[in-house]
This record gives C-alpha cells, sequence and structure tokens, in this order.
C-alpha cells in the first residue's frame, strides 16, 4: 500500500490475513437476522409491546442466545 490516496480520493481498507477470512467464511450464518430465530422473535416481540423492553429481559437474552447460535455476533 502506498501513501498516495486511491484514485477515487479514498484510501483503501487494510487486507485481512487468508485464515481471518476462511474462519469467517465458516461461522457465516446461514440466513438473514431478520429470519432467523422467529420463534423467540415473536415472543419477545410481543412482551415488548404489552410490557415494555424492561420486563422482557427474559425474552430479550432467550432471543439472542438463539441468535448467537445461528451465527450472529449479538
Amino acid at each position: 500500500m502506498t501513501d498516495q490516496p486511491a484514485q477515487n480520493g479514498l484510501i483503501p481498507p487494510p487486507t485481512s490475513e487468508p485464515s481471518k477470512a476462511a474462519a469467517s467464511a465458516e461461522t457465516k450464518p446461514k440466513k438473514r437476522i431478520c429470519c432467523a430465530c422467529p420463534d423467540t422473535k415473536k415472543l419477545r416481540d410481543e412482551c415488548i409491546v404489552e410490557h415494555g423492553e424492561s420486563a422482557c429481559t427474559k425474552w430479550i437474552e432467550a432471543h439472542k442466545i438463539c441468535l448467537r447460535a445461528e451465527g450472529f455476533n449479538v
């Protein structure tokens, strides 16, 4: 990489190591986050609408655990 900016005036981001790229490809989620864990998402959303976010930490955490199991970093 040179000290000169790229042709479009932006400096390109640093490249990652190949081993990191391969590792992230293996753990990449198979679904979009909006489509993962529909059961816990529904329970979480209904609870928040009815009782407010502070009363629904159990369902919020359950949904996060499900998303992490699907490969999302939340």
